[in-house]
């Protein structure tokens, strides 16, 4: 249990942290980033290190059933259209917010989503699961008030009337957040329904068991690839973006780039990883303090790059609180999973 906790929690830390080095990129517009970034994570990092890591790769895909891999696409599918919401959402709420709702929803429903495949432990360990997972949620929210006053104290700091007529409106960004959200896990649907028939199919070959791991991500991250490849390519059109890829700044770009492709891809193999090591109720857990794990080293990561600079004390104590919470409600899903095992 405790290698799976760990585990689980490095996983989150990786994608906490793997947008980092999209504040040192120069040159390039919002839809050159992130549609590249989408390009490499998607697809050439996940076809790379399946190729490369799966022992008898067709066999493997070739053992699974194609209703299971169907399904897998198809939940993936989602997955892609959900993270895609998520953006449209910080358009209209900001990222704060946005943010906050977004994950919360996908904390709340990806976490009990796996029961249905995996089947729901005893009831002590399953109210205490959920009691861990309510507290984390106290957690997202806490952080979504310190976000909302933050973005007040930074507008009142440089004197500035907040145009209305360019903003979206606040319930349509909350419900696209929260659809986002619901639509976002199918990543774990994806991830409970498909690893343990790849996971048979890998050891069969000869695999290893963390082999698993990358085999789960392949159909996941090309299926929900497909969303982003459409998005972006309009995108990029729309804006009339695709000039800003001819930049004497490219190859710098283009390694950042891959750096953040690299961490993302490997933040959710490494989850995989976990939920196999957490036992039954894994992708429940695990999924947990993933997305938890995440979120605070992302918030963490914000304060040590000057994020919070202009924010109050209040902005701050609520912020401290969230943290506070989500690693105690780590703490209590933690000991659920041990009474469920």
């Amino acid at each position: 249990m405790i290698e799976g906790i760990i585990w689980a929690i490095f996983a989150g830390l990786m994608l906490g942290l793997y947008a980092l080095p999209e504040k040192f990129t120069k040159d390039f517009k919002f839809e050159n980033t992130w549609g590249l970034f989408f390009m490499l994570t998607m697809f050439l990092v996940p076809v790379i290190a399946s190729l490369g890591l799966i022992k008898g790769f067709g066999e493997v895909f070739g053992a699974v059933s194609v209703d299971i891999l169907w399904k897998m696409a198809g939940a993936s599918f989602l997955w892609g259209i959900g993270v895609m919401m998520w953006g449209k959402a910080i358009n209209h709420i900001g990222l704060s917010l946005g943010f906050s709702l977004f994950i919360g929803t996908v904390i709340l429903i990806g976490s009990i989503l796996p029961f249905l495949v995996d089947g729901v432990p005893e009831s002590k360990a399953f109210m205490t699961i959920m009691a861990g997972i309510v507290v984390v949620l106290l957690g997202v929210i806490a952080n979504g008030k310190a976000g909302l006053i933050r973005e007040a104290d930074e507008v009142a700091a440089k004197d500035v009337k907040i145009d209305n007529s360019k903003q979206g409106s606040m319930l349509t960004g909350i419900m696209i957040a929260v659809v986002g959200g619901l639509l976002a896990t199918g990543f774990s649907y994806a991830n409970a329904v498909g690893r343990p028939p790849l996971h048979e199919a890998a050891q069969a070959a000869g695999n290893a068991d963390w082999v698993t791991a990358v085999a789960v991500m392949f159909p996941i991250f090309i299926s929900g690839g497909i969303v982003m490849a459409v998005y972006f390519g309009w995108q990029l059109s729309q804006k009339k973006a695709w000039g800003s890829f001819k930049t004497p700044h490219f190859s710098k770009n283009f390694g950042l780039i891959l750096i953040m492709a690299i961490f993302h891809y490997a933040a959710s193999a490494v989850f995989a990883y976990a939920a196999f090591k957490l036992g039954n109720v894994g992708n429940t857990v695990g999924y947990a303090i993933f997305n938890t794990a995440s979120v605070a080293t992302a918030i963490l990561s914000g304060i040590v790059t000057g994020e919070w600079i202009q924010a109050s004390s209040r902005a701050k104590n609520y912020l401290y609180l969230g943290l506070a919470c989500m690693v105690v409600g780590i703490i209590i899903v933690a000991v659920g999973n041990g009474l469920a095992s």
